[in-house]
């Protein structure tokens, strides 16, 4: 039997987001943090010293169903030694706030509704990660010529990528937009200290974010 590498390109399945793994300093205290705060099942986590200062580039989205959930999780990252950077609020979009974990990574939470219409829950409807970067529509084109399929399109300003399966959605946004809607400076230099999964072969985007390879990329043929 002769193991073959493949060569072909990865499908849309193979390549889309299948995982997000964050470096955190104290993994302890961030497995504790994220498990509090109700997000666990939707990010993995790894020790790392690796250097970041500033803005690390992306943001983790939380979409759930009214405002008194909006509150409930902002309240739970807080008890778990969060950050408030936007504290939760109206406008225009809905309803939302803005909190930094212990690790440093900022998540938003928020919802298109501006009244609650029940009680508060624990439900999450939709995570998506939101990367912050230099020219949208160059992004976008790397990513669909690695396979990608795009669900949604706002010409250089937005783009939004279908899932195959994963837990959290994969979407572009300008970097500058999203340090401005999270309340923080644009600037920041080192790791971005996250990587991102799926079953096709590992490389790194333009904007510099990792992706690792979840699967081998070889066949097996007699």
């Amino acid at each position: 039997m002769v193991v073959m590498a493949t060569t072909a390109a990865p499908t849309a399945s193979d390549a889309s987001l299948a995982s997000v793994t964050l470096d955190v300093d104290d993994l302890e205290t961030a497995r504790r943090f994220y498990r509090e705060f109700g997000v666990d099942a939707y990010v993995r986590l790894r020790a790392s010293e690796a250097p970041s200062t500033g803005f690390r580039g992306f943001t983790l989205a939380l979409t759930v169903s009214g405002p008194a959930t909006v509150d409930g999780f902002v309240a739970a990252a807080v008890a778990g030694g969060a950050t408030v950077l936007k504290p939760a609020a109206k406008s225009l979009w809905g309803y939302g706030g803005v909190v930094q974990a212990p690790d440093g990574t900022i998540w938003k939470i928020a919802t298109s509704a501006k009244k609650d219409t029940g009680p508060a829950t624990r439900e999450i409807d939709e995570v998506v990660l939101l990367l912050g970067v230099e020219d949208v529509k160059a992004t976008r084109q790397f990513y669909v010529g690695r396979g990608l399929a795009v669900a949604k399109s706002f010409g250089g300003k937005y783009t939004e990528f279908a899932t195959g399966g994963g837990p959290v959605k994969l979407a572009l946004y300008k970097r500058r937009a999203l340090a401005k809607d999270l309340g923080v400076p644009a600037d920041g230099t080192g790791s971005h200290r996250i990587a991102l999964g799926s079953g096709a072969d590992a490389f790194t985007d333009p904007d510099g974010f990792a992706w690792e390879t979840a699967a081998p990329p070889v066949t097996a043929q007699a």
